[in-house]
């Protein structure tokens, strides 16, 4: 999958770039601009693309660091609650089997009903540990779509001053393999997140 996406940024890029060189008939590049002749006119331009560090930005903006964090503790809540309630019915079936091999039970009877309650209680332990585990699912599920959708929503109402054509996402440098600096907008997209993000909270 990664590859597939590093194959389609690349033609990607390579398709901007192409249309620039019929355009405006590009000459070199220098710093991250490229020098274009327009007419008799020599130029330096530099291409309206961008590339947010995602890594970076999801370690560095404050509400997807609340947000893993509120994932993280109702992970743990949810295994501690899990393990709590198995050491209870492990004590249980250990008695349960201290009484069946001293015959403790006044019947056959009563033993099987012991046996068919620890059962139960271990069905039921089962499958209140696949209800959470769904329940945590659906959570990182809806942070993940509430954090995509503030960003983009962000990127959008930014575009509108940067007017970049395009704004690739790079994560751990697997599709962008080198850019000069100044395609990489990752420190100014946090920054102003974090600042729209707090003054939310105010």
């Amino acid at each position: 999958m990664k590859n597939v996406s590093l194959i389609l940024n690349a033609v990607l890029l390579i398709a901007v770039i192409v249309l620039f060189v019929k355009v405006f008939g590009v000459q070199k590049t220098q710093n991250g601009k490229v020098i274009i002749t327009k007419g008799d006119t020599i130029c330096g331009k530099k291409l309206p693309i961008a590339y947010i560090n995602v890594d970076s930005l999801l370690s560095n903006y404050q509400f997807a660091k609340e947000a893993n964090e509120s994932l993280i503790k109702k992970q743990e809540d949810s295994r501690l609650n899990v393990n709590t309630r198995a050491r209870q019915l492990q004590v249980e079936m250990n008695e349960f089997q201290r009484k069946l091999e001293n015959n403790a039970f006044l019947s056959r009877e009563r033993a099987e009903q012991e046996q068919s309650r620890l059962l139960k209680k271990q069905q039921d332990l089962q499958e209140l540990d696949g209800k959470l585990s769904q329940q945590l699912m659906q959570v990182q599920q809806k942070l993940s779509e509430q954090l995509r959708d503030t960003i983009n929503s962000f990127l959008k109402i930014y575009n509108k001053d940067h007017k970049y054509d395009v704004i690739f996402s790079n994560t751990s440098s697997d599709n962008i393999l080198y850019a000069v600096d100044g395609y990489d907008i990752t420190e100014e997209i946090t920054q102003l997140l974090n600042e729209r993000y707090a003054a939310t909270k105010k």
